[in-house]
């Protein structure tokens, strides 16, 4: 406040000595000049009558937890919700839980609870302690298999396939869905929907850590389509003769993923059959092995388990050099190999799967167990070489494989084929 009126005292007296120096020599006279008042904070009070503007709300983005005016989302989808249907599996129970049950659909969204590990179809509180369905259960699963079938319709003809397989080629459409080291993730059910929209068919590119196992791949896409087509990792899945997307069954979306539940240790302090000692040194030669083989990262490793068996053959030990991979790939293509092949996880260090194949290993144990199908190719095509025929299989469960698939193609024997070819006889006379 000092300042102001010093300030303003020596402007007046300047203003005042200039005015008489100009009136002695020219007559003139200078104008009074107001000084500036200055903005004092409290201006804005000062004027009352003035209204005040009124302070806007800030902008809210919308949000998808936002449930205000919306319904609850009911699904008839006859299974249980999970966030990955190839890589988890439900036989398998969790010892503990990393965070609250918070469901990944978000708060009051689906009508179905989350258990940490799964949005089963039916109320967990209705469960009985041993884990029976319920009656309604079952019958959901009827009528969604019955329906199923019914989409599907008649055999597609060896032409109509061939159609559909050269129509869903890189060449001829950019659209695919990935599947990657998650495996069959629930929002990538309705990606394929979505897909299937457009065409009758999709193409589903695989890679990574579920093709280990591309039986329980391929398992899991025909719940809902029909494969009419596999080469390696790309698979071709059929929706169906009768499918209505107006009619596709309601697929609530995940919002994020949940955090994995807590399960036993993978290896352990003392191999079951073993002492310390032993265990010990089956470590310390575990790794000074040759390695079998190195996977890239998120590559195609289909042929993992046939590889690992024919080592046994020969060698007790088998390692699989792994650097690279993140930690949980390897430790999930471990968990693979110990129920395929099978054999006993020995250690996971220095980014290495060492598995030992056991002291009462029986290399014929998995040959009952496997399923070999074989390639449909059409026979009204006069050049092709090849006539293969599945018989054995059913239609709903085959899928073609190619020559660089992980299952063989075989050549029928001319002798054979004659006997096949040629019309029926008695008894007596067939040799």
């Amino acid at each position: 406040m000092i300042f102001r009126q010093i300030t303003s005292k020596k402007y007046f007296f300047s203003v005042r000595f200039f005015s008489s120096i100009l009136k002695d020599r020219y007559g003139f006279v200078a104008s009074s000049i107001p000084i500036p008042q200055s903005c004092s904070p409290n201006s804005s009070e000062v004027n009352g009558n003035q209204k005040r503007k009124k302070n806007k709300e800030p902008y809210r983005p919308p949000s998808s937890l936002d449930m205000t005016g919306k319904k609850i989302i009911h699904s008839n989808l006859p299974f249980d919700f999970r966030f990955s249907y190839t890589e988890s599996n439900p036989n398998v129970k969790p010892i503990g839980l990393r965070e609250p049950k918070y469901s990944p659909f978000g708060p009051g969204r689906v009508d179905r609870a989350w258990t940490g590990v799964c949005a089963p179809a039916v109320d967990p509180v209705l469960k009985s302690v041993e884990g029976d369905v319920s009656n309604d259960a079952e019958k959901k699963l009827e009528e969604w298999r019955r329906r199923r079938k019914m989409i599907i319709g008649e055999i597609l003809t060896p032409a109509e396939r061939a159609f559909l397989i050269e129509k869903c080629q890189k060449n001829r459409t950019k659209r695919q869905v990935n599947l990657g080291r998650d495996g069959l993730t629930h929002n990538m059910l309705n990606d394929i929907h979505n897909n299937w929209k457009h065409s009758e068919a999709v193409r589903i590119k695989c890679l990574g850590v579920p093709t280990v196992d591309m039986k329980n791949v391929c398992n899991q896409l025909e719940t809902g389509g029909l494969i009419i087509h596999r080469h390696g990792g790309q698979i071709i899945l059929f929706r169906g003769r009768h499918y209505n997307p107006k009619k596709r069954p309601v697929i609530p979306l995940m919002l994020w993923k949940p955090h994995e539940p807590v399960y036993p240790r993978l290896i352990r302090t003392v191999i079951d059959g073993l002492t310390i000692e032993e265990t010990k040194e089956t470590r310390r030669r575990g790794l000074a092995v040759p390695a079998l083989t190195k996977l890239a990262k998120n590559g195609y490793y289909a042929s993992l388990v046939p590889m690992v068996r024919d080592a046994f053959l020969t060698d007790e030990l088998v390692r699989i050099d792994c650097k690279g991979l993140p930690t949980t790939d390897y430790k999930k293509i471990g968990v693979k190999l110990r129920e395929l092949v099978p054999c006993i996880l020995v250690t996971f260090q220095k980014e290495q799967v060492v598995v030992w194949r056991g002291k009462d290993y029986n290399s014929n144990a998995h040959i009952k167990s496997e399923h070999k199908s074989f390639s449909l190719v059409s026979k009204s095509d006069e050049s092709t070489e090849k006539t293969l025929t599945d018989i054995s299989a059913p239609y709903y469960s085959s899928y073609s494989h190619d020559q660089s698939s992980d299952t063989e193609d075989f050549e029928m024997d001319p002798r054979i084929e004659e006997q096949v070819n040629s019309p029926q006889c008695s008894s007596e006379e067939c040799p």
